[in-house]
């Protein structure tokens, strides 16, 4: 069996759009790269505006939630 270097195995979870965790087994969950990037760019403001995004996705993800267990 061949094993591919790690750089390799993190290229090839680029080309499928994956995480390298979830080529490898070790998740389910497929994070959308676009997302991931989004991520990455609000995690480096400043702790007030971190702040502020962190309240707005707490509420959208609350109303989801709501507005799911309510609709069943």
């Amino acid at each position: 069996m061949v094993v591919p270097s790690v750089d390799i195995a993190n290229k090839i979870a680029d080309v499928f759009g994956v995480s390298l965790d979830y080529l490898v087994g070790n998740s389910e969950l497929i994070l959308d790269k676009e997302l991931v990037s989004k991520i990455a760019q609000i995690q480096q403001l400043p702790n007030e505006q971190l702040n502020i995004v962190n309240a707005l996705l707490d509420a959208f993800l609350r109303d989801f939630k709501t507005k799911k267990n309510y609709s069943v």
